[in-house]
């Protein structure tokens, strides 16, 4: 499994997925991530809704293997219903 993070400087959200995405990736729960500065990279919230298809008003952006999931809170959720750190910390 792959993330990744479309987000802004200064967004505390943005931090808070890349730091459990960090988590993650130590536990050994996914393969990888990766964080893409949107600022840096001259994507805009219009480009992240036509890859999505949807509405975007809020940074981060998550894909989980290409798949869009939504923001932190949505990450959040989909780790702990998977018990993702959990499963992982137990190998």
């Amino acid at each position: 499994m792959h993330v990744t993070i479309f987000g802004r400087p200064g967004c505390p959200f943005c931090v808070f997925a890349n730091e459990l995405a960090q988590q993650l990736e130590s536990a050994g729960a996914i393969e990888g991530f990766r964080y893409v500065d949107i600022q840096a990279e001259g994507i805009t919230k219009a480009d992240l809704e036509k890859t999505i298809g949807r509405p975007v008003h809020t940074v981060p952006q998550i894909f989980v293997d290409e798949t869009p999931i939504g923001g932190f809170t949505e990450f959040d959720r989909y780790v702990r219903d998977r018990s993702l750190l959990d499963t992982a910390a137990a190998r």
